[in-house]
């Protein structure tokens, strides 16, 4: 079904914006909302937000102490094993309730995942609710992504592709190798991935009905009925649903109970009142250096092969190729690496832009783990291209949650980031801190699966000013 059929189907937006509202409830509430990111493009709805690529508690508490609206930590957990994953979360947890005690600064916590619905779930929820004492808490799961497409629905979950309304089961993104999925019913597909532990008949729902006839008091009230340790789903199909929602969830939250959210990032910033997707404009000024800029690609999905092989013929960007296959079976990576790296800072000196690519046949391990372990080898064979550079580029464009976490936390030894706002919807860009390998450097970090087939050619135009 075409999208406008289906929206014309639906009541009315509610009928009153509620940012103000939410922002003074918010500041009143003295809290700052930690975002536990599963990859760094949860920052993509967000704009003058810190995110923190490590989780030592004095860095914590030192941030928290700052009182700010929004803090991001980078936890990269989707690029890990889910025993892994459990573990990561309890110490980040352990530290965080530190940093609490430390900063004396309330928290309100997201879970950030991916809107196509891949992630640890409910592994690394239930984590968080263990280490954090939230194990009464109501997980709300409000995977909605407005500036992606990925709206809510009747309980199920679609993707917008040329105006046609799709449910994420029948995308690539069901397929993942790692984190599939059969089901696009949001309360069937809990009970999928708890592994029937969580009936879908058990799974409460918030629809675009209680939002947008009822409103926030609706919304509360529902909220408030959920049983403790139950799943709510929550139906959103436009930035004023999820206002509905935010104020509901704040109402409820004051009667006393708990909520831990599970969410895409499009809630973010709606649930501290602020704007979500504030565009990032680059300046001429952004981009003085006479050296090129660097693109590195390691995502694998279709969306972005299409857009790779957009920016090759319409850009003009010297192109490396890293064969995937030769990297599994290589005896010498150091060497390899050292190579490009060195024809790398040659072209960037010159002032050519340059991209450097994973090969597109996807390689696969037998199973979960070991197809992670070969995500892992080829991730950090690019942390050693970048590691290796002398040169620094005009600005980073990284394509991939993996690939954008790792360069920035490994090959750009950033423990901190400023995140300037988005330079095309869903796609944020970074300042990295002065400790960083590039001082100040500006990264895109751009998700897989956002963007039409010009998307990285246009952001890459955007970033030269």
């Amino acid at each position: 079904m075409y999208v406008d059929q289906k929206m014309a189907q639906l009541p009315p937006d509610y009928p009153e914006s509620l940012l103000a509202s939410i922002q003074e409830e918010f500041q009143r509430s003295n809290k700052t909302i930690v975002v536990l990111d599963d990859d760094p493009t949860g920052t993509q709805t967000c704009s003058n937000v810190t995110v923190l690529t490590t989780w030592r508690v004095s860095l914590m508490a030192e941030e928290l102490t700052k009182k700010p609206a929004i803090l991001f930590i980078l936890t990269n957990s989707r690029s890990l094993s889910e025993s892994d994953v459990v573990k990561l979360t309890e110490e980040i947890g352990t530290n965080l309730k530190r940093a609490v005690h430390e900063s004396g600064r309330e928290i309100v916590v997201i879970s950030r995942s991916d809107s196509t619905l891949r992630g640890h779930f409910p592994a690394e929820v239930d984590a968080i609710a263990e280490t954090l004492t939230m194990k009464n808490a109501v997980t709300v799961l409000i995977p909605a992504f407005v500036e992606g497409g990925r709206i809510t629905i009747d309980d199920i979950h679609y993707l917008i592709e040329n105006q046609e309304l799709i449910p994420v089961s029948e995308s690539p993104f069901a397929r993942d190798v790692v984190f599939g999925y059969k089901n696009a019913n949001l309360k069937k597909w809990v009970e999928e991935k708890t592994g029937g532990r969580i009936k879908a008949s058990e799974v409460n729902s918030i629809s675009l009905e209680d939002i947008r006839i009822g409103g926030p008091t609706a919304v509360g009230e529902r909220l408030k009925r959920c049983p403790e340790g139950t799943v709510c789903i929550v139906n959103a199909a436009s930035y004023r649903d999820l206002e509905v929602v935010a104020m509901g969830l704040i109402r409820a939250e004051k009667s006393g109970r708990t909520y831990l959210y599970r969410s895409s990032a499009t809630l973010v910033p709606i649930r501290a009142g602020m704007e979500s997707g504030k565009p990032y404009t680059p300046q001429k000024t952004d981009a003085v250096s006479a050296n090129g800029a660097l693109v590195i690609v390691g995502s694998h999905v279709p969306k972005t092969t299409q857009q790779l092989n957009w920016l090759l013929e319409n850009g003009n960007y010297q192109a490396m190729e890293v064969n995937v296959g030769e990297i599994l079976t290589s005896v010498d990576l150091v060497a390899q690496a050292q190579t490009i790296s060195r024809q790398t800072d040659q072209w960037l000196s010159a002032g050519m832009n340059v991209v450097i690519y994973t090969s597109r046949q996807l390689e696969v391990g037998l199973d979960s783990e070991s197809s992670l372990a070969i995500n892992a080898a080829v991730s950090g064979f690019l942390v050693s291209v970048v590691n290796g550079l002398i040169v620094r580029p005009k600005f980073m464009v990284a394509k991939g949650g993996i690939t954008s976490s790792d360069l920035a936390t490994k090959a750009l030894s950033a423990e901190k980031a400023l995140v300037l706002g988005a330079v095309i919807p869903g796609v944020p860009v970074w300042q990295m801190d002065a400790a960083s390998k590039f001082p100040g450097i500006r990264y895109v970090v751009f998700p897989g699966n956002v963007g039409d087939e010009t998307s990285l050619e246009a952001v890459c135009r955007k970033m030269e000013g």
